[in-house]
């Protein structure tokens, strides 16, 4: 009679904390791990996990699955990448609270900052809640692959409030501060993770209007933290471009030191000030000697945009004569852009200066930093690998190159942050950091644009295999994608391999581990379409102690579920 509910057996066990790893077996009974070590006792289920690493599920503690985690279950592509717990609700945007009103608003927001088609939104939401704790019970009710928590948004707070005044950017009445700082509260009572804004120019509606929380004095975020410092729980998140930084910092320390919560940041390499970076870490490094815990977040690679005819942004998209092909599909585009007399018209008219201030108008005609986009895919390309020095060496003009490589169906990359010295040694020195966690990876947003819910890949294969320059080791990357991140959002029963904790684990095929190109499907609610990214090497995913997936395939299981607050560490 098997003694466990499921037994993997004999792996290379990397158990989070950062040491090296040991062969042994990982026993689980129910949603926990009972046995690390060599384990008599049979299981119902054995894995074989002989000449693999077993690892803790990784955290992803900044994605936005607010809508699709209300119509789907599963919150792809993120449990795809060895991700087992996703936390939404960043940057601001949500869908709750949400009175009638404001919701058109709302799906507004997050179709401008978050590049999620307003078609899918307006067909999936069913918007059967008002409040935020009414939002959580609809999540509640739902089963998933993945655990998911989420957070309260400020711009849904504002909305609710304020109604038009807020994307007006007017000072909200004391009144409405303390509603908002009321909800706030309320939220993380129910079990909301946390709150979190934006400071952001990126952050527009459709209609390019600013997030509402954008430029806000201090006094509003500061009510809402201490608000949610007073519930003796929660954590706050936020992104700013950090102007000032000191002035930016200023607000940061004055958040938590109201709230004695945490707070996290959005951090990259700014490309016009290459040591702004090194600056605000300093701050950091200063804040945690005076007592208050702030991170920074940051990304696996450089932040930047995927281009072609399947995608939001291609370099054509403001050429007047490739504009007669808009209405067209992208196969149909694609074939009439192979026309001869049709492709010397289109070039003829590429001045490279139309309409520069439409969406994704100033990146759109860089080819010194544009690289053509392969399967499998290059993430850190040598500048030589650029399309201007390409088409240089090829003798022709880099738009024809450009041209050739979308009209056959390519894509190209366009890495706009993290990416200004042509490398990721920056980087490398961020994620090295104390006080810095992986991050950013917006997994269920930019669908169009861009597929970085591939991160947690990006961390194995790129920074601990296969980098030219300085790597980071397996198991400091394991430590800080699973335990630290988890440990950062208060989720203290995973990212662990020991008795007692959560069965969230994977079973990697390191050596075998391989990103893919992104490809577009149109599986949104109304046909809306979305960048995916699939990974070879993830041979088993764990949640909760059930296999979910095998070599990449979904099974049967969604074990997943809301997770309604932080989470105590097992006794």
């Amino acid at each position: 009679m098997a003694e466990h509910d499921l037994v993997v057996r004999g792996g290379s066990v990397l158990d989070g904390n950062g040491g090296a790893a040991r062969t042994a077996d990982v026993a689980i009974d129910g949603e926990r791990i009972v046995e690390v070590g060599r384990v008599a006792g049979t299981g119902r289920r054995e894995i074989d996990a002989d000449g693999a690493v077993v690892a803790p599920g990784f955290v992803d503690i900044h994605t936005h699955y607010d809508g699709q985690a209300t119509w789907e279950s599963r919150l792809q592509p993120s449990s795809w990448h060895g991700v087992t717990t996703v936390v939404s609700g960043n940057c601001g945007v949500g869908f709750a609270p949400a009175l009638p009103e404001h919701r058109d608003r709302l799906i507004d927001l997050m179709e401008g900052v978050e590049d999620i088609p307003g078609i899918a939104l307006h067909e999936g939401l069913r918007w059967n809640w008002l409040s935020f704790p009414e939002y959580l019970d609809v999540l509640e009710a739902r089963h998933y692959d993945v655990d998911l928590a989420t957070q309260v948004p400020h711009a849904a707070l504002r909305v609710h409030a304020m109604g038009r005044r807020a994307a007006a950017h007017e000072e909200a009445t004391g009144e409405e501060v303390a509603l908002m700082a009321e909800l706030a509260a309320e939220a993380v009572r129910a079990g909301a993770l946390g709150f979190s804004t934006s400071r952001t120019l990126n952050h527009k509606s459709i209609d390019g209007e600013l997030t509402p929380s954008y430029g806000l004095g201090a006094a509003e975020l500061v009510a809402i933290a201490r608000a949610i410092g007073e519930t003796g729980t929660g954590v706050l998140q936020l992104v700013s471009d950090f102007p000032e930084p000191e002035q930016e910092f200023a607000l940061i320390r004055e958040m938590v030191g109201a709230s004695g919560r945490p707070l996290s940041f959005s951090l990259v390499q700014f490309p016009h000030d290459l040591d702004r970076h090194r600056r605000v870490l300093a701050m950091v490094d200063q804040a945690w000697a005076d007592g208050l815990p702030v991170r920074a977040q940051v990304a696996a690679r450089a932040v930047g945009v995927i281009m072609g005819l399947e995608n939001t942004l291609n370099p054509f998209m403001t050429n007047p004569v490739w504009r007669q092909l808009a209405e067209l599909t992208p196969g149909e585009q694609a074939a009439r852009m192979r026309e001869p007399d049709l492709r010397a018209r289109i070039l003829r008219a590429h001045t490279g200066e139309a309409d520069r201030n439409r969406l994704g108008g100033r990146l759109i005609q860089r080819f010194e930093y544009m690289f053509e986009l392969a399967d499998p895919p290059d993430y850190e390309p040598p500048v030589s690998q650029n399309i201007a020095a390409r088409a240089r060496r090829e003798g022709r003009e880099p738009v024809e190159l450009a041209y050739d490589i979308v009209a056959a169906g390519g894509m190209l990359y366009l890495p706009s942050l993290n990416y200004a010295r042509g490398d990721l040694d920056d980087l490398h020195e961020m994620l090295l950091h104390p006080h810095v966690l992986p991050g950013l990876s917006d997994g269920g947003a930019h669908v169009g644009t861009i597929c970085d819910g591939s991160f947690p890949t990006t961390l194995v294969q790129h920074w601990t295999r296969d980098r030219a320059g300085a790597r980071l080791e397996l198991p400091y990357v394991v430590q800080r994608q699973a335990r630290d991140t988890a440990r950062a959002v208060g989720l203290l029963d995973r990212g662990v391999l020991e008795p007692g904790y959560r069965a969230d684990l994977i079973v990697m095929d390191v050596d075998g581990m391989r990103l893919h190109r992104p490809e577009m499907r149109a599986d949104l609610p109304a046909g809306g379409r979305r960048l995916l990214q699939r990974a070879d090497g993830y041979r088993y995913t764990v949640v909760a102690g059930r296999v979910t997936y095998v070599d990449g395939r979904e099974t049967d299981a969604l074990p997943g579920r809301l997770i309604r607050g932080a989470r105590p560490a097992p006794a």
